[in-house]
């Protein structure tokens, strides 16, 4: 069986969402429809960024998803990314520490999705 994990993350407006994560990633999107646009990670890993399923929820409902990027670069990549996305005034929720497996820091989409940046295991 051939397969790919597609991670989901439900958002107010995609084409919005996926400016903020095109724009973070460094990215173009794989695939667009008005509510559903993907962005392809890497042989069978895709993101999917789906506004349809909740259009009846308010902007105001809390998201509960969580997005982490592996990075590679230990201490200093995960830092920059860090001073990089800080400078571009995205939500931080919890400035870098040490969480066990490795430095991280958490922060928040527009949409209130967590996106934490962590090294690569």
């Amino acid at each position: 069986m051939t397969a790919s994990v597609v991670s989901i993350v439900y958002v107010n407006d995609a084409p919005a969402a996926a400016r903020f994560y095109g724009g973070l990633l460094g990215m173009r999107p794989s695939f667009e429809t008005p509510g559903y646009i993907t962005f392809a990670l890497g042989p069978g890993a895709d993101l999917g960024l789906w506004s349809g399923q909740f259009e009846d929820l308010s902007a105001d409902v809390p998201r509960t998803s969580e997005v982490c990027l592996a990075v590679d670069g230990g201490p200093d990549e995960v830092d920059a990314i860090f001073q990089q996305w800080q400078s571009r005034g995205v939500t931080i929720l919890r400035e870098p520490h040490d969480a066990g497996f490795g430095p991280t820091f958490l922060a928040a989409d527009p949409d209130g999705n967590r996106l934490r940046v962590a090294p690569r295991g």
